[in-house]
């Protein structure tokens, strides 16, 4: 099962579907011009089904194959949301929406499950049905909830569901994938201390937040270094430091902290929660100031069930010869909210040396749109084969 030449033959038109998607890139849940055309394709391609407003803007489209003896039922998803970053990549078919970026390949992710969609309904030579979801607000929206919770998996009866990310620094076309816990869980905090402010020549008649603050986001890294078992992933990171006031004379009343907290355990991340919360009030205490501390769960541990994981392995290596092993990721994805709810598997195709994601020069490669496309239409042929 190499890579098909039907996406050879395809590439051009998906990498302008990817370019069109890539200079106008939408945030989080206002992917309407996005999925607007999503669902004109795949009206197109002659799906059986188009459903749109599948978790706010969603859009599912229904392949049936040939046959359907087993009643098998394959969910393949991809994420449409850009990045509220501003783009300095210079290309001709650069963002045209200020302060949005697509850096992180959402376009590509797209454009490659169109391109395996066209194919799927062109061929159909497979016995069971594909289910094609492209899904918002993977950016810290939860959007993958948010369709799980619109009722994705019961309304199309998924039994399985798979998805792609690409990677840059992994080589162009290759693939990676490891089974069980493979993102972290991803929760942010807010801690706001309240003291008491003043005139900065006269520290001594007020309670000074700033200094009550640093001692915390110190003290915050001990959490990782001390109370965790070492051999546990946690990444605490304080991200946000803002007082209320920016006078150079002026000791302010209050310093408002932000960041996130990152585990592959529940119980680390509970663990974590209680140690933020006990360590930000008892060193505010200390200082006889108070700590009003918010800790929100995020993203659920991304877990790859162990069946799925070998058999996209497989198709990978059918694809492009090997399948490494991945690492652990502590970034978050919200692909977790269907593995939840329904066994699959979640893969990492290279992009080559790129930019890194996130970051304002990045670019997803269109030199890997054909082993995207044959991976996901691999998928779904040899996991519902035609007898």
């Amino acid at each position: 099962m190499p890579i098909k030449n039907r996406f050879a033959e395809l590439h051009g038109e998906i990498t302008e579907w990817r370019r069109d998607f890539h200079a106008h890139p939408e945030l989080l849940f206002d992917t309407h011009r996005t999925a607007a055309r999503v669902a004109e394709l795949l009206g197109e391609f002659g799906a059986d089904e188009v459903v749109t407003g599948i978790g706010r803007t969603g859009v599912v489209g229904v392949i049936r194959g040939r046959t359907d003896t087993k009643g098998r039922v394959v969910g393949l998803r991809a994420d449409m949301d850009a990045l509220p970053i501003h783009e300095e990549t210079g290309l001709p078919y650069a963002s045209g929406e200020a302060g949005k970026m697509h850096a992180c390949g959402h376009d590509g992710h797209t454009a490659m499950l169109l391109g395996a969609a066209k194919y799927l309904a062109e061929t159909r030579n497979f016995d069971g049905t594909a289910v094609i979801i492209f899904q918002p607000a993977e950016e810290g929206g939860g959007g993958g909830r948010e369709m799980v919770e619109d009722g994705l998996m019961e309304r199309f009866g998924i039994q399985e569901v798979y998805g792609m990310h690409n990677w840059p620094g992994m080589a162009e076309g290759s693939f990676a994938i490891r089974p069980g816990p493979f993102f972290a869980a991803t929760d942010v905090f807010d801690i706001t201390i309240h003291g008491k402010g003043g005139h900065a020549a006269k520290p001594n008649d007020t309670i000074d937040p700033t200094v009550v603050a640093s001692h915390v986001v110190l003290g915050l890294q001990s959490i990782a270094s001390r109370n965790i078992d070492p051999v546990e992933q946690v990444v605490v990171s304080v991200t946000s430091f803002q007082t209320s006031s920016t006078a150079f004379n002026v000791i302010p009343q209050s310093v408002q902290l932000r960041g996130t907290v990152r585990t592959l355990k529940v119980e680390v991340q509970d663990q974590v929660e209680d140690r933020l919360t006990t360590l930000a009030q008892s060193t505010a205490a200390a200082y006889g100031a108070e700590a009003e501390v918010i800790y929100r769960r995020n993203y659920p541990v991304m877990t790859n069930t162990d069946a799925e994981t070998d058999y996209a392995a497989d198709v990978a290596r059918g694809v492009a010869g090997a399948c490494d092993e991945a690492p652990l990721i502590m970034g978050g994805e919200d692909f977790a909210y269907m593995l939840n709810a329904r066994p699959g598997a979640y893969i990492l195709i290279g992009n080559g040396d790129t930019a890194p994601v996130h970051h304002p020069k990045y670019n997803f490669n269109d030199d890997i749109i054909p082993a995207g496309c044959s991976w996901w239409a691999e998928v779904v042929e040899t996991r519902m084969p035609i007898a």
